[in-house]
């Protein structure tokens, strides 16, 4: 069991998974896990779900309880950045001008919303998404009521702040440059359903629409469309996707393109060095090529993963992409990757016109994606025909009268 000391750049779900795997694996060495938030580690989906619905206390987004990194020994370093890492004197340091020697060090850093850089992007009233003091300050802007919203971006972030909008009681325009939303993560089939799903809840949906700037004196009081069409807006959240914080790992040297470069132990180009979480681009020889996964299951199993790496466990990293998504009376969960040129044909399974049904994503005959809407406990089984990638007949795909676990 190696000793020393092991610095984990991000007080993410991913870095304090990873800490909580060093400690449940046996290291009894130093442990620091680093934050530039005041805020312990907390898990994302809440900030657009439970937490921003007022549904869910502040705390139940918090990995640990307070006490936790005391209790098991890990120096939680709050409000601080790192701002270089020395590579060859192992060797990171803080905003706070201090040093830090490292034995091995894990970059959960994340990463950040990609901003809108239109006319009028600096007024007042426009949102992003991505921390517990953002969605603290939307759901104030939203709680009320009676708010004229514009969503920009009609991805996961964008529709499902939409449907937190209107539960609040607001009115809101979605405004997506896509044909349909979701368009670039399941294809126009899906996407097509949750743009019915949003219209039927009263959303003004428009798409083939980008956004090409903003109105307003001090604070936004409409939004132009790349049509030249002016929305009244109280309040705008921008959802246009994120970027991997790379900055680090660039000044120092390491390999990065879409994120940093991993092998499938998350490594990076520096056998001292690790990734995982969002910034992570990895090699998963399950799907045979690199893939940065931004949602929630692949900071859960990604820190975790990295910290046996790092204590020196052979490590293969080959999960599923895997995600979920509530949004008014609809939940989901996917695996898999469905993007537009992955996949050929569409199955379904059960009634789609109900919004419950399974549908599978085929390449060639081979299940690529599965979603399940408003059906429940067949993750399993849906991963499991991914992984198997034997060809399946689309009669017995749609069969509901076939097991799943038949088939793979």
């Amino acid at each position: 069991m190696p000793e020393g000391t092991f610095v984990i750049v991000g007080a993410s779900l991913a870095g304090s998974k990873a800490a909580e795997t060093l400690r449940e694996e046996g290291f009894s060495g130093r442990i620091l896990l680093i934050g530039e938030e005041i805020e312990r580690p907390y898990e994302r989906p809440p900030l657009s779900k439970g937490f921003l619905l007022d549904k869910e206390p502040r705390e139940k987004a918090h990995v640990h309880e307070s006490d936790w990194y005391d209790k098991h020994d890990v120096e939680l370093r709050l409000g601080v950045s790192v701002t270089a890492i020395d590579r060859a004197g192992h060797e990171v340091r803080l905003s706070t001008k201090e040093p830090i020697g490292y034995d091995k060090l894990l970059l959960a850093t994340g990463a950040s919303p990609r901003r809108l850089e239109v006319p009028g992007s600096k007024l007042q009233g426009i949102h992003y998404l991505r921390t517990m003091a953002d969605a603290a300050k939307l759901k104030q802007a939203l709680a009320p009521g009676g708010r004229r919203v514009v969503v920009a971006g009609a991805g996961w972030i964008g529709l499902e702040t939409a449907a937190a909008a209107r539960e609040h009681g607001n009115d809101v325009t979605l405004i997506e440059p896509e044909p349909a939303p979701l368009h670039a993560a399941v294809g126009p089939e899906l996407g097509g359903m949750f743009a019915e799903l949003h219209r039927e809840h009263g959303v003004d949906l428009r798409l083939d629409q980008g956004v090409a700037g903003f109105w307003g004196a001090g604070q936004v009081s409409a939004v132009v469309t790349s049509g030249g069409a002016e929305v009244p807006a109280d309040v705008v959240i921008v959802g246009i996707g994120v970027r991997p914080n790379t900055r680090l790992a660039e000044d120092a040297g390491l390999e990065v393109s879409d994120g940093v470069l991993v092998d499938q132990s998350l490594q990076t180009s520096d056998p001292d060095i690790y990734a995982a979480g969002d910034v992570a681009n990895a090699y998963n020889p399950l799907l045979g090529r690199r893939i940065r996964v931004e949602h929630w299951a692949n900071a859960l199993d990604g820190g975790p993963a990295a910290a046996r790496a790092m204590l020196g466990r052979p490590v293969v990293y080959d999960r599923i992409p895997y995600f979920f998504s509530d949004q008014y009376d609809l939940g989901m969960e996917m695996s898999g990757v469905a993007s537009p040129g992955e996949y050929d044909e569409v199955v379904y399974r059960g009634d789609a016109a109900t919004r419950e049904f399974i549908a599978f994503w085929l390449s060639g005959g081979r299940v690529v994606a599965g979603m399940n809407v408003n059906v429940w406990d067949v993750t399993d089984e849906i991963q499991a025909l991914i992984r198997s990638s034997r060809p399946i007949a689309p009669a017995r795909l749609a069969d509901p009268n076939t097991p799943l676990a038949d088939l793979a």
